[in-house]
């Protein structure tokens, strides 16, 4: 059940230009899941929703959450001034979280590009080497790990050679780059890097860019694979209130009755063939 709650500032760094890591000290952190969020409030009270930022890693005792978030307007050109010990308020734990149990047993492509990045590390951590010593703490969905661990292969899309987050991931298993300036790894996206290295999966989670997203779609219909996007690139107020992120779905939705649903409420994680990107 979402709450507004207070958290306290561990740390804060910038790790790439325009890109801040955070810890914060929070009880959210403990029924936190892969691939969720949480609603950060400005402390300009103007303001009055939160602006939703991807939950990038729980620490160990689940104490903390890691928020790794680019600057993109007001709000989070505000964050990152924050420093040690400042309270910020937020709300959560929100979204769906990747269906974990789909990869028991599986090879795994983690696909993240630019800010889609961050919450394929808690998602990494889950599924990876040593997932199942942490089946206490707090999310039995980690418990894909119990009947047969995941190989994971994370295949991630950056600009430049500013490969943020990449010895985090390198942790829990092979870590594939592409950028689109060719400085590291495969010259072009996620997709180049699939064809250049011949690499086969038997599912896909992904949180990127649209036309990421849409490539990724595409190919996994092509190949018979099953994929689960998170969305949460559209996300606005991340509450539902805006409606700035609604999209079309295959199915009608039990509420409004219509083929739409909200990212935020309904998702931001969806099956790819559920929805029309």
């Amino acid at each position: 059940m979402k709450k507004k709650t207070i958290g306290v500032v561990i740390s804060q760094k910038m790790i790439a230009p325009a890109i801040y890591d955070l810890w914060i000290r929070t009880d959210l952190a403990w029924d936190a899941k892969p691939g969720q969020f949480v609603g950060v409030f400005p402390k300009d009270k103007s303001t009055l929703l939160p602006r939703p930022i991807s939950i990038c890693e729980v620490n160990g005792d689940r104490t903390a959450l890691r928020l790794v978030y680019r600057i993109a307007g007001q709000g989070t050109a505000e964050f990152s001034k924050w420093n040690a010990g400042e309270e910020v308020a937020l709300l959560g734990v929100l979204g769906n979280g990747f269906p974990l149990e789909k990869a028991q047993g599986k090879k795994v492509f983690l696909m993240g590009g630019g800010i889609g990045i961050p919450p394929m590390l808690e998602l990494a951590k889950a599924l990876g080497p040593g997932a199942a010593k942490g089946l206490d703490a707090g999310t039995d969905e980690s418990a894909a790990s119990k009947e047969g661990a995941a190989k994971v292969c994370s295949i991630m899309g950056y600009r430049d050679a500013q490969t943020f987050l990449r010895p985090d991931l390198e942790q829990y298993g092979e870590v594939v780059i592409a950028t689109e300036d060719g400085s590291v790894g495969t010259k072009g996206n996620v997709m180049d890097a699939i064809r250049e290295n011949a690499l086969t999966a038997d599912v896909i989670f992904a949180c990127g860019p649209m036309p990421m997203l849409r490539a990724i779609k595409a190919y996994a219909a092509e190949q018979g694979i099953p994929a689960y996007i998170s969305l949460e690139e559209h996300m606005a107020c991340g509450v539902g209130a805006c409606l700035g992120c609604v999209v079309k779905t295959k199915e009608v939705d039990h509420h409004s009755h219509v083929n739409n649903a909200r990212i935020c409420t309904d998702g931001p994680v969806f099956e790819a063939g559920e929805v029309e990107i």
